[in-house]
């Protein structure tokens, strides 16, 4: 994996680089992004860029026989680690390795769920094990082979657990030449000790120019098939990618529709609306929907606080959040979004989505026609 072919991160790359240029490589270091920003795939082209026998200005050669092991995932300095649903306690993310390889060589901006659908999970919760840690502690232990740095590179250390103790020594005190790469996304659920030894990486997420052209240029999507597709993915290349794989989106037409019920508390077509059409679009496409929808609200939101120049929609969805904006109040939009997001956790845990969207038409319904908030000990 080289740097040029990831998308953006400029300035990151370039400070990556300089790193290794004035020979401040931190021997654990957390690059830290949003799932679907890159970080993982950064921190792979960091690897390859240390250990190539003859960098670029800018980049690894790509070339020699580090670099073309390298972007086959198969150099025997270059260690993985990551969450995975093992059958037994023996089990280490060696035993999966081979997926693991067709999996980040196929899509470099994985996520846990793309990766769970590698692998017969079954109901099984991912996690890095104690077998895992032991094992890492005994690769690290060896000598280098070929490379000037042993490096390991750890996808989601969050699922580490208290397993994680069990590193602590070896990433404070590695062995010389070892480098350590923990790659998160959510820094919260990692152990504060691991945290305290390891420099941060912020890795941001992608903005929406950069992916809007990464889906023209590289996927040659038409553009306003684009411009939708961005919008929803909010910088989540692994969200646009799924997206890519969906049926022609109409998410907008469909807003429309059922919001135009909603606002004149249309009975009938909303129920309608509610059993033939959104309950029927299937779990990841109610999801990509209801994202959607609170994407749209939140731009309603920007104009209707006099911020024009943050709203990057365009044609007939930008004409909608200009009517929707002068109709209605910050206080309703706010509450609107809190519903979304309720009803947006109660599909991923499969709730009967013609009870939950026929629920949320109604609570939305009392709050745009009838100015009626949702009352609960949550409101108060």
């Amino acid at each position: 994996m080289q740097f040029n072919r990831i998308i953006g991160h400029e300035a990151l790359k370039q400070q990556l680089i300089a790193t290794v240029r004035e020979n401040r490589v931190s021997h654990a270091q957390l690059f830290l992004g949003p799932e679907g920003s890159g970080s993982l795939a950064l921190a792979v082209a960091y690897a390859q860029f240390i250990n190539c026998e003859n960098k670029q200005e800018n980049d690894s050669c790509g070339q020699c026989a580090s670099c073309t092991k390298y972007e086959k995932l198969i150099h025997p300095d270059l260690h993985f680690s990551y969450p995975f649903f093992a059958k037994d306690k023996n089990d280490t993310a060696n035993t999966f390795i081979e997926s693991w390889r067709n999996a980040f060589l196929s899509n470099p901006y994985m996520s846990l769920s793309f990766w769970r659908e590698q692998l017969e999970a079954d109901n099984k919760q991912a996690n890095i094990n104690i077998a895992e840690a032991h094992s890492i502690i005994k690769k690290l232990s060896l000598k280098a082979f070929e490379a000037e740095y042993k490096v390991l590179i750890m996808w989601l250390p969050e699922y580490l657990d208290t397993q994680g103790n069990a590193l602590l020594k070896l990433i404070e005190e590695p062995p010389e030449k070892t480098l350590f790469l923990l790659v998160a996304e959510n820094q919260d659920k990692i152990l504060n000790t691991i945290i305290s030894r390891t420099q941060l990486v912020k890795v941001n997420k992608l903005s929406y120019e950069k992916l809007k052209q990464f889906l023209i240029q590289d996927k040659q999507i038409e553009p306003n098939r684009a411009n939708e597709i961005a919008f929803i993915a909010d910088g989540n290349i692994q969200s646009a990618l799924t997206q890519l794989e969906e049926e022609a989106n109409t998410n907008f037409d469909l807003l429309i529709r059922w919001l135009r019920f909603i606002v004149t508390d249309s009975g009938l077509n909303i129920i309608q609306i509610c059993e033939e059409e959104l309950s029927k679009l299937g779990r990841e496409n109610q999801k990509l929907f209801l994202v959607y929808s609170i994407n749209i609200i939140r731009q309603i939101v920007l104009l209707n606080q006099g911020m024009p120049n943050l709203v990057f929609l365009k044609d007939s969805e930008l004409e909608f959040v200009q009517k929707f904006s002068e109709i209605t109040t910050l206080e309703k939009l706010e509450t609107a979004i809190d519903l979304l997001e309720k009803t947006h956790y109660s599909v991923e845990r499969n709730a009967n989505p013609k009870i939950l969207f026929l629920d949320l038409s109604l609570q939305l319904v009392l709050l745009f026609k009838y100015n009626t908030f949702p009352q609960g000990a949550q409101y108060i």
